[in-house]
């Protein structure tokens, strides 16, 4: 049997229907942009790997750095004791985290970045003598797939058959344009009559990746989280996919007037080569935790928390963020796709295109609503593939967001393919 084979027998893959799906392709390694296929067929990853790559695979920067600490130290618990990853990687991001964050708290990923944040946040208020139990998202949010990340993610087929087992969230409409004044609005009215049980606000800053790469003004945003500084309200910057340069700017909360409270780290963290999450805090919420009352304690953590060899990748690709001059090199995608939307909003108007840094999203009108089980995403997914091109559609919005090291010929060869497909679907 060959390795597709194989898994079909033990593996049991993610967001997957297992019913009426081919094999899963068998990858034998990974170079910059690219990964190949047992039979050596190229295939541009032109989502990051789930939005994880930064650099491209199989960097050899972050490889040795990564060999170096696996040579000195593998792992050791994190309660009493300490390694230099640990603390360098925290004195880096700190640097550039938005201002008054000042605390970095370790865990595995994404949803567990956010599960701390939002326990954080709820016993910060615990802790203060003010129990406020409320939390604020957007609608069509997604935070993660562990409970409380559901729970403060939009009702969907994610949480479908969890609905009776999620907390309460109070959900506004994201400022989109056309609902900005609604958003305010809604937010204004919840604080009204909640004000003093709402413990915090968690939202995506500016892009929303799993509702279909829907996108909202730094202006706006602002106005949102001024409401909730002036209402004594917790934020919280879920900076997992919008995080190491996908909106144009190192974070995404720089571009907004108002900063968070808290924020969550994860994917492009370490370059997308080991799973690694980090929520930061300001110092206030930090100093709410420290007591002679044991019962004050943040009682948290993980077996792997702050790994020093994730902790290691994670320094290597800050530092490739300076070696690399990467800040250019996702000004120069984004200058790219701008152009490039540009030329297929002329000759396609009939369908939604939206850019925000190195993310192109084009949403697909095909005789249905967006939707993510549009009927048009496998066949999106399969065309792509068989291109040598990974896309993976949100049901009917087709979106890119490659890796940073990604060369002008392969940029060009996927939009030029996205023009005939876009040219079929004209003519059909």
């Amino acid at each position: 049997m060959n390795l597709s084979q194989r898994d079909k027998l033990v593996i049991w893959h993610p967001y997957t229907q297992v019913q009426g799906q081919a094999g899963a392709i068998a990858v034998s390694h990974a170079e910059g942009a690219a990964f190949f296929d047992e039979e050596g067929k190229r295939y541009i990853d032109a989502v990051s790997s789930w939005w994880t790559n930064v650099h491209g695979h199989a960097h050899p920067y972050i490889a040795a750095a990564v060999a170096e600490q696996l040579s000195k130290l593998e792992h050791i618990l994190f309660a009493g004791f300490t390694h230099e990853p640990a603390v360098k990687l925290a004195e880096m991001l700190l640097e550039r985290l938005p201002r008054a964050q000042q605390r970095i708290f370790y865990s595995d990923d994404g949803s567990t970045a956010v599960e701390a944040a939002l326990k954080m946040a709820l016993q910060y208020w615990h802790n203060s003598g003010k129990p406020k139990t409320k939390i604020i998202a957007f609608s069509g949010a997604y935070h993660g797939d562990t409970f409380g990340a559901m729970s403060v993610s939009g009702r969907s087929a994610f949480t479908g058959a969890f609905e009776t087992l999620l907390f309460e969230t109070l959900f506004i409409d994201p400022p989109v344009v056309g609902k900005t004044e609604t958003s305010v609005q809604q937010l204004r009215s919840l604080i009204d009559k909640e004000k003093d049980k709402i413990a915090c606000f968690i939202y995506e800053p500016l892009l929303q990746g799993t509702a279909g790469m829907l996108m909202h003004s730094a202006e706006h945003l602002g106005q949102l989280l001024d409401l909730c500084k002036k209402n004594g309200i917790l934020t919280i910057a879920d900076e997992v996919m919008t995080g190491f340069g996908r909106t144009g700017t190192f974070f995404a909360s720089q571009q907004v007037s108002t900063a968070p409270d808290i924020c969550c780290l994860s994917k492009g963290l370490t370059g997308g080569t080991m799973a690694l999450g980090i929520t930061s805090c300001t110092e206030d919420i930090f100093r709410a935790f420290v007591s002679g009352d044991r019962m004050k304690t943040f009682f948290h953590g993980h077996s792997y928390t702050a790994n020093p060899v994730a902790c290691s990748a994670a320094i290597a690709s800050l530092d490739l963020f300076e070696k690399e001059n990467t800040l250019g090199k996702i000004r120069h995608i984004s200058e790219k796709h701008a152009s490039c939307l540009a030329e297929m909003k002329r000759h396609y108007p009939t369908h939604a295109y939206r850019q925000m840094g190195t993310v192109l999203a084009i949403a697909i009108k095909a005789g249905e609503e967006d939707s993510y089980f549009h009927s048009i995403r496998d066949r999106i997914y399969t065309h792509f593939l068989s291109k040598g091109i990974l896309l993976r559609p949100l049901g009917n919005v087709l979106y890119l967001m490659p890796p940073y090291c990604i060369s002008d010929t392969d940029l060009e060869y996927i939009y030029d393919e996205i023009k005939k497909f876009l040219e079929e679907l004209k003519n059909a």
